[in-house]
């Protein structure tokens, strides 16, 4: 475990949650730095499942503190359990999620209830869990979304904060789609959790059963239930 840096109390204090290299989680930290949150928030620590994940390495650089556990070999309950008390020491006001690739267990999640946040690279009522951006390529979709939502215990089922079309005409290669949806997850991301703090959300009224066929893409057990492909086959962080 690496554990670097210290906090204070007068903004939102975000942990940062990541599995991979971390790009949602620069784009967070740039916003928090010089941009949409520079007022309103402040990154109390950004943890990873993977002590060796290179966002760990990014976020030190950036002066952000760090903690990490692995979840290797570990029981998800009792590897959540451990990870609430370390994430309860930086006291978070928010747990964002940037490609983190665990399933979070209900302990966990009643830990932080409603304070959780994941985005999701597709529209939550057309399609939930893996692989969207291959979805929306696969299906020649001339536009996806980017959903922004708090995570409750199911797979993608929390109530949406937010929702941005992403045009996918001309987009010929997956490689095309994802680099279109990662431009728009970087931006809304910190947009919308700004919002958020500044409790200037607009009412959301997508009903969940408002998409008559909800393609699901069921997991094996032990595998991430919350992040997506990005680009070279990386989790969307």
């Amino acid at each position: 475990m690496q554990e670097t840096g210290n906090h204070s109390t007068h903004k939102a204090r975000l942990a940062i949650l990541l599995s991979g290299r971390g790009s949602n989680m620069v784009a967070l930290v740039n916003a928090v730095q010089h941009g949409v949150l520079q007022d309103l928030a402040e990154v109390a620590v950004v943890f990873s499942n993977v002590p060796d994940a290179p966002g760990l390495a990014t976020a030190a650089a950036l002066g952000c503190p760090t903690a990490s556990r692995s979840s290797q070999g570990r029981k998800r309950a009792e590897f959540d359990a451990e990870v609430v008390e370390v994430l309860r020491q930086y006291q978070p006001d928010y747990v964002v999620l940037a490609g983190y690739m665990r399933i979070l267990s209900p302990t966990f999640i009643r830990a932080f209830a409603g304070r959780i946040l994941n985005i999701h690279p597709a529209d939550t009522h057309q399609h939930q869990g893996l692989h969207a951006y291959e979805w929306a390529f696969d299906n020649r979709l001339p536009e996806t979304k980017i959903t922004v939502h708090l995570v409750d215990e199911g797979l993608d089922t929390g109530p949406i904060l937010a929702q941005h079309p992403v045009d996918l005409r001309g987009a010929d290669t997956l490689a095309e789609v994802e680099r279109r949806g990662l431009a728009v997850e970087h931006r809304v991301y910190a947009e919308t959790l700004a919002q958020l703090i500044k409790n200037q959300l607009p009412e959301m009224s997508v009903p969940q059963a408002a998409a008559s066929t909800v393609h699901s893409t069921p997991l094996p057990s032990g595998s991430p239930s919350l992040p997506e492909r990005g680009p070279g086959g990386e989790a969307s962080q």
